[in-house]
């Protein structure tokens, strides 16, 4: 299912999600003009590789610099292609902006790298001998979506269904939507796990982690007249 837009308006532009998408796209825009032959070297170098952080020798044998963590940083303004970048986005776009009404732009950021760290904290954790570099804003976005799933349930997602090549339209409760992504990214995940291999080239574990962080940490951010006593919706 693809999502097309939900049905709760924003109060306020949405000015930290506006400057992430316009940060993840110039980054990878510079991604495009690397000379031919740098972008694996820059992808390996500034996105998240678990094994750097887990064999030391081997990444001290490979020449990656020693006690540097920024990738936990860099890897979330990195893509692996149009799809990747315009997907995430475009998700980011969806759910973003609502979340950042509750939290204000500037506590919607600390949010959204914390949950961000966290989904690759939780890459390495459950693959430390990958040697495949992991990119990507998912994580950080999955934590958005969890904020989004508690603060406003019962709203409604426009969503896209293909069946052959004929789009499908319906609204679907966002409980449902998210709550259904998140146990397809936990099976997925699990499924990787058992086959010791990384499923489709997704880090399932790394969108885990991050909605976990967003479901754990999304009240600390909202601004003080905002915290509910229960989740907005719920009552």
């Amino acid at each position: 299912m693809i999502p097309i837009r939900d049905t709760i308006p924003r109060r306020h532009f949405p000015f930290a999600v506006f400057t992430l998408i316009a940060i993840n796209v110039y980054v990878f825009i510079r991604e495009l003009a690397l000379p031919q032959g740098s972008t694996e070297e820059f992808i390996y170098l500034f996105g998240l590789v678990p094994a750097r952080f887990t064999h030391a020798a081997w990444a001290a044998r490979v020449g990656f610099p020693p006690h540097d963590y920024w990738p936990f940083l860099t890897t979330m303004f990195l893509h692996g292609g149009w799809l990747h970048i315009i997907g995430n986005m475009w998700v980011l776009w969806i759910f973003g902006d609502n979340v950042e009404d509750r939290m204000g732009p500037f506590r919607f950021l600390a949010f959204y790298l914390i949950c961000g760290l966290a989904a690759g904290v939780t890459h390495v954790l459950t693959n430390p001998a990958s040697t495949v570099p992991a990119v990507g804003a998912s994580g950080a976005i999955a934590g958005v979506m969890a904020a989004y799933l508690v603060l406003y349930p019962h709203a409604r997602i426009l969503a896209m269904f293909p069946i052959l090549f004929y789009p499908v339209f319906f609204y679907v409760p966002s409980f449902i939507y998210l709550g259904f992504w998140i146990l397809m990214q936990f099976f997925s995940g699990t499924l990787a796990i058992a086959t010791q291999r990384e499923v489709s080239g997704i880090a399932w574990w790394a969108h885990v982690g991050g909605f976990a962080a967003g479901i754990l940490t999304f009240s600390l951010f909202l601004r003080p007249r905002e915290t509910p006593a229960a989740p907005t919706g719920l009552a």
